[in-house]
Parts: structure tokens; sequence; C-alpha cells
């Protein structure tokens, strides 16, 4: 008798557990957070409203892109990682928020690598290397040969002091053997209101953000910081083709969502959002940013962080930057 009653007292609860299951909604049943950690107009900010609108259309429920600036994207950053790990707030994170703060900041309020899971990365933009027309300088090699022969006189600006393209130019200065002036602006708005004033003379920064400047011939490309030539600029030779072999800066973005989140809802997440960054509407309007479509697997994706956080963080040590 006592076998029975617990038979029937099992079976019970797995009926209750399965009835439970069946009524749980599928995911999402409500609007989705974006939170973007940089202002209105950045790369980051484009891409994830570009993003935002297929992927609405295939899960079914509004993508609300959310600015939420300061502190490097650390405040974004760590607003996500504090949230309730239930798939409806995700973060657009990139090199700023995820791999160039954690190599310079020692006391950030969040870990990218443990705070974190991955969803996949959605595009990739070049850094290229641009002067003023009035530097006579028309290649790599004449600004490492100018800027050798008057050490730390050639003005390189950058958007802050431990910013991706402070670390970029840091790199080139260690591959180089040369030394600039290092200026660090408050935000590249400012560095570029003063570069085309010609008041600085050159900086290493995103080539969505310079390739307007370069199209027009208010700047001028010295080279494209990846690998292989940009898409966008086929004519501009890479930093690595000009003599300083295997350089390379870029910045990426991806989605994130809070760790915790249940796999089920992240397995959701992931084909959703690899899908809408894979159709021709969003790669072709990624191409027209100057950033290279890119989607990854979770895995790659953490394992991409790992990667530019040690690089990023070599280079943080050997110039001895440091932000607390």
């Amino acid at each position: 008798m006592q076998a029975t009653f617990h038979f029937i007292s099992l079976a019970a609860t797995l009926c209750a557990t399965c009835a439970v299951s069946a009524a749980q909604p599928e995911f999402p049943t409500r609007p989705i957070r974006l939170i973007v950690p940089f202002a209105a107009g950045g790369s980051v900010d484009i891409s994830s409203r570009i993003l935002a609108v297929p992927l609405t259309q295939i899960l079914g429920q509004q993508i609300v892109v959310d600015n939420r600036t300061g502190a490097g994207g650390s405040i974004g950053g760590n607003m996500v990682a504090k949230a309730a790990p239930d798939g409806y707030t995700l973060f657009a994170g990139s090199s700023g928020s995820l791999t160039a703060n954690r190599a310079v900041y020692s006391n950030l309020p969040y870990d990218s690598l443990r705070d974190f899971a991955p969803i996949s990365m959605i595009n990739i933009t070049p850094m290229v290397v641009v002067a003023h027309p009035s530097l006579p300088v028309s290649s790599i090699k004449d600004l490492v040969e100018l800027a050798r022969a008057q050490p730390g006189k050639i003005v390189m600006a950058s958007a802050g002091v431990g910013t991706s393209n402070h670390l970029a130019l840091e790199l080139f200065q260690a591959m180089s053997g040369v030394q600039f002036l290092h200026v660090p602006y408050k935000g590249a708005g400012s560095v570029y209101a003063d570069l085309l004033g010609g008041q600085v003379q050159t900086t290493i920064d995103q080539l969505a953000s310079s390739v307007p400047y370069i199209q027009s011939g208010k700047l001028k490309a010295l080279g494209v910081a990846t690998l292989t030539r940009s898409t966008v600029l086929p004519n501009i030779p890479t930093v690595d083709e000009s003599g300083l072999k295997g350089y390379e800066a870029a910045s990426f973005t991806g989605v994130l969502a809070p760790t915790g989140t249940p796999q089920v809802i992240l397995d959701r997440l992931y084909a959703a959002v690899v899908k809408a960054a894979q159709m021709p509407s969003v790669t072709e309007r990624f191409k027209e940013l100057a950033a290279d479509p890119k989607t990854t697997t979770p895995r790659e994706f953490t394992q991409f962080m790992r990667n530019d956080i040690a690089k990023w963080q070599k280079v943080a040590q050997m110039a001895n930057i440091k932000l607390d």
C-alpha cells in the first residue's frame, strides 16, 4: 500500500510539473531591451538599431535600443551584468566596453568574461590611420619616417586615455619604434573637430567614423589596421603590408546576455541574432558603415574576447596605462 501511495504521489508530482512546463509561454512574451553603452550616432548604436529591426520581426517582440552612457561603456555594461538573467535585457557589447576597459581598469564593476553570456558577434569595424591634408605624408612609411625624424613632435589624438584608439596608438608606437605626442580628448567628436581644423595632425580611429572625411578629401587615409584591405577603401594599403607586420586594430560589436540566462533562451536568441545579422539588408547596411559583417558561435565569441583582452592588456601594461 505504501509503495502504491508513493507511486501515485510521484505521478501526481510529475503531472503537475508537466502542467507548469506546458503553461510556460514561449520566450519572448514582452519587449526586449538592448542596452547600448554609448551615445546615439556611434557605430555600436547604429549597428544595434540596424539589427533591431529584423530581430523584432523574428522574435515577434519589440527590440528597444536603450542608450546608457558613461564611464567608457561601463555604466551600461554593469546594468546588463546586474540585470535579471531572463533574456529581456541584452547588451550591445564592443571592444570599448568589454576588452579595452578590461585591459586598463583594475576595478571594473563587472567581469567581461564572467558576467556575460556571449550570443554572437555581428560585425567588426577596422581602424584606420588618418592625417590632416597639411601633414606632408602619404603613407604609413612616410608617417613613421617623419615621426622618427621629429620624436614626440607629431601630434596623434585619441578619444581619451585608455580608449581602444589610444591602445591602438600605443601598439603602433611599440611596433614602429617611434614616439608621437599623444593628445587625449573626451570623445571622438572633439578629436575630429580639431583634426579637421588642423589643430592636431593624425589619429587612429574606427573606419566607420573616418570614411566620410576620407571620401570627401578632408582627411587622408594612410593605412587600414586589418590584415586584409577594406572593401570600402580598397586602394588604401593595410598597416601590415606597409611594413608593420601583424599590426591589427579593430572594434567589434556583438550581443550578450547576463550570465545565468537559461540555455533554452540563449539558444532562441542565438538563432534569431544570427538570422537577423546575416540578412542581406543588414549586411549591406553594415558595409555602408565600413563595418565587416561577422557572426560567431557563443564559444567563438568568448574566445575572441579572451584573445582581445590578452592583447590589449599586454599593450596597456607596456605603456603603463592604468585607470581606476
